[in-house]
């Protein structure tokens, strides 16, 4: 069995000990919980993909304590520059030049000539990265396609006897995963998983962003691409206008619709950060009521509603 320990001074320091000599652990951010990995061991890295079942062409995300720990392996232009100074410690990742010599376990960049990385905001992610002093690979916690874990119940009932220890610090503050951005082609910008940072923020920073989705004949720069990805085992059925008694619904608003056998409101006040923060537990939830299928009303699309309906567009892919 993963052991589960609270995320105070000893359980921090035991954490960071667990991760340098080469084991897997689960660890809090202001986004999901991640499942973390020393970056530069290729045999944790490999365990991570195994423990998710993740396909190995899709990379990982690289989080450090700061920025200066970020620049030893990928290469800062003027933009990142700005945006880290902007939005770090928080949920932006940066996709940049990686720097070759740096140690970097070629499998957590799945071979590219690019790395993700970004500084989370959660304290406690921040204390167990300045105690491990380098480049952690921490991919949700969950298995590979399934709804992200925000509590660390959630890390167990999926991968309970795969990782060594989940640090255990209660809810996010998110709730969806980190706005990736990438800045690996000089003078372009473009989201490639919208997050928990809205594009008017980043766009207020460096300018108006490339809107193209990029060739889809490409690889993977970024995780969180694939196709059907955060999902429940029970089908979704998303800009419901009604919905059925054999049927779960996922609200949103003050009036949500009637006659569903079970129901949960992601903000019954209409706001989307909440919306953000209750989606996946939510999902969890409704996925063991064993609806036919679960029905989503609409949301807005503006601000962190890009963010919400990727996340559910993947969801709903058969």
């Amino acid at each position: 069995m993963t052991r589960r320990l609270q995320a105070d001074a000893s359980g921090i320091a035991e954490a960071a000990a667990i991760l340098l000599a080469g084991g897997l652990v689960a660890f809090p951010t202001e986004t999901v919980y991640g499942l973390g990995a020393l970056a530069t061991d290729s045999a944790a890295i490999a365990r991570v993909f195994a423990a998710k079942g993740r396909p190995a062409h899709n990379p990982l995300i690289l989080h450090v304590a700061n920025k200066a720990l970020a620049a030893r392996f990928a290469r800062f232009d003027a933009r990142a520059e700005r945006l880290a100074a902007a939005f770090w410690p928080g949920p932006l990742t940066l996709v940049l030049p990686l720097i070759r010599d740096a140690g970097i376990a070629p499998a957590a960049t799945a071979g590219l000539d690019t790395v993700a990385v970004r500084v989370p905001r959660h304290p406690t992610a921040l204390r167990l990265l300045e105690a491990v002093d380098g480049p952690v690979a921490a991919p949700s916690a969950n298995r590979s396609g399934q709804v992200s874990p925000t509590t660390a119940a959630h890390v167990l009932a999926d991968l309970d006897g795969l990782i060594d220890l989940v640090l255990d610090a209660g809810s996010v503050e998110v709730g969806i995963e980190s706005t990736v951005l990438d800045l690996g082609r000089p003078d372009t910008g473009r989201i490639l998983r919208p997050g928990g940072l809205t594009r008017d923020a980043i766009e207020a920073v460096i300018g108006r962003l490339d809107v193209s989705s990029g060739a889809s004949s490409e690889p993977l720069r970024s995780p969180g691409l694939l196709a059907r990805h955060y999902a429940p085992k029970t089908p979704l059925r998303l800009d419901a206008v009604s919905v059925a008694k054999d049927e779960a619904l996922l609200a949103f608003g003050p009036q949500p619709l009637e006659g569903a056998g079970w129901m949960l409101n992601l903000s019954p006040k209409g706001d989307l950060a909440e919306a953000a923060h209750n989606l996946y537990a939510m999902l969890r939830a409704l996925d063991t009521e064993g609806a036919r299928r679960i029905a989503v009303m609409k949301l807005p699309e503006g601000g962190l509603g890009e963010a919400l309906a990727d996340r559910l567009k993947r969801a709903a892919t058969a």
